[in-house]
């Protein structure tokens, strides 16, 4: 009997054994059950009735689960579902997955797996009644078409649990995607973990990713979690993933089927509970053609891709990027918010901007500093000689990451030298040089610190 103050679930599955143990399981966890033996017994009860998930086995008399799934995504797309498989059968979990199942459980089903999986199911439904408004502070900026689908895209996956690769070029912000993936799901108030793969050094990568055992190694002075434990039932983003070594891309492989880690020395593996997001900037499909990355590996990881444009492809955002950007650096300096001449956003929505977002952050923040009174002027930007925002101009900028550009380092040189020759002509009075630079005393204070200078 269906009551108003327990949450309900659908099951469907045409074993009536199969069907009587998870409604005794569910009501065990405070769940109400309706059950259906068949695909229309299901879409008639989903007209019927509202409910907080859907549990479906693959098999049925008049079609598969795959199909309810679509049905639900069609029709029902607030309500979470999730597919019960059979054991081994990973290539159907991951069709269900790319057709909008948020998770899927194996055969046979273990009580905890299935107590998880309903943990999670429940907080889906409950936050996709009450998202009301925007995330105060995680933003993917603009309101051209591309990122508008990008943005509904995320909320899409958000209520997922299907592992998803997030590809683009540096600075399009990939991590901030990955974020938002993780606050808007069921998995918000659990940890969300990034790790940059690239920069882990290879003979400590697995000790970092899976944790040690005392006196497993030299140095191993005591028990050490490792990154996948601390991001147990929340979120692990791999972060330049096409870095991974080889022999790391397999031991990556097998924790994410197994679902679980065995630390470097331990003798027995450690059940995990963590979504994979993971992302690079390089042709992930390339490397796997090259064999640089596991195509196992790659087809795990990417069972749903998000792409993220390039500035370049999206010019028409650069102002509401440029007026928000001012007004945090503004805010953060305790300074007067300057006014970007109509040239100089000319000239930015004419630049392709190989370093995309970020680098646009820099040019602004660099602009702030340098130029004179509240006004940026084109001048200010210091821009780097290019080709305007052409198809070969994006062709060609899209071949060089922005971590190997000189802009930084030419422009950071050009800042310092303009600061050092003020502090010299005020004999190193910080608040005349500041004023002789046309800047507050907080913002000469903030610039001397991030350029290393006392």
């Amino acid at each position: 009997m269906m009551t108003a103050s327990r949450p309900s679930a659908l099951v469907v599955d045409d074993e009536p054994d199969i069907r009587e143990l998870l409604d005794l399981t569910l009501s065990r966890m405070g769940v109400d059950t309706c059950t259906a033996a068949t695909l229309a017994e299901a879409r008639r009860l989903l007209d019927q009735r509202t409910f907080q998930f859907c549990l479906t086995d693959m098999r049925l008399p008049d079609g598969n689960g795959i199909d309810l799934v679509r049905h639900i995504q069609r029709h029902h797309p607030a309500l979470p579902v999730a597919m019960i498989t059979a054991h081994g059968s990973m290539p159907t979990a991951i069709e269900a997955l790319k057709a909008g199942a948020f998770d899927f459980v194996t055969k046979p089903v273990e009580l905890q797996v299935l107590r998880e999986l309903v943990h999670k199911a429940l907080r889906v439904s409950a936050q996709s009644a009450l998202r009301t408004g925007e995330n105060g502070r995680l933003e993917l900026l603009g309101d051209s078409s591309a990122m508008q689908a990008v943005r509904a895209t995320i909320t899409k996956l958000a209520r997922s649990q299907a592992p998803v690769y997030i590809s683009g070029e540096s600075g399009t912000g990939k991590e901030l995607a990955a974020r938002l993936i993780h606050t808007q799901g069921p998995r918000a108030e659990a940890p969300f973990v990034p790790v940059n793969c690239g920069a882990i050094p290879t003979e400590l990568m697995e000790s970092e990713l899976f944790g040690h055992k005392k006196g497993s190694f030299t140095g191993a002075v005591s028990d050490k979690e490792g990154l996948f434990q601390a991001a147990n039932g929340g979120t692990l983003f791999l972060d330049e993933v096409a870095d991974l070594p080889l022999h790391m891309q397999v031991k990556l492989l097998r924790a994410i089927q197994e679902k679980s880690v065995r630390p470097v020395g331990a003798q027995q593996e450690t059940h995990v509970d963590v979504r994979i997001l993971s992302a690079t900037h390089k042709d992930l499909a390339a490397l796997v053609r090259d064999g640089c990355f596991r195509e196992d590996l790659y087809y795990r990881i990417n069972v749903i891709e998000l792409r993220l444009p390039a500035l370049r492809e999206r010019p028409e955002d650069i102002p509401q990027l440029v007026e928000w950007m001012l007004q945090r650096l503004a805010s953060t300096w305790s300074c007067p918010l300057p006014r970007l001449e109509p040239e100089a956003l000319h000239a930015l929505q004419a630049y392709p901007f190989p370093g995309n977002v970020r680098e646009l952050e820099n040019i602004l923040e660099r602009a702030m500093t340098l130029c004179e009174g509240d006004t940026i002027r084109s001048a200010d930007l210091r821009l780097p000689a290019a080709a305007p925002n052409t198809a070969a101009a994006s062709a060609i900028a899209t071949e060089v990451p922005a971590a190997s550009q000189p802009l930084d380092p030419l422009l950071d040189a050009i800042e310092k030298e303009a600061i050092l020759k003020a502090l010299e002509q005020t004999r190193y009075n910080k608040t005349a040089a500041a004023k002789l630079l046309g800047i507050s005393f907080r913002v000469l204070r903030y610039r001397l610190q991030k350029l290393g200078l006392k």
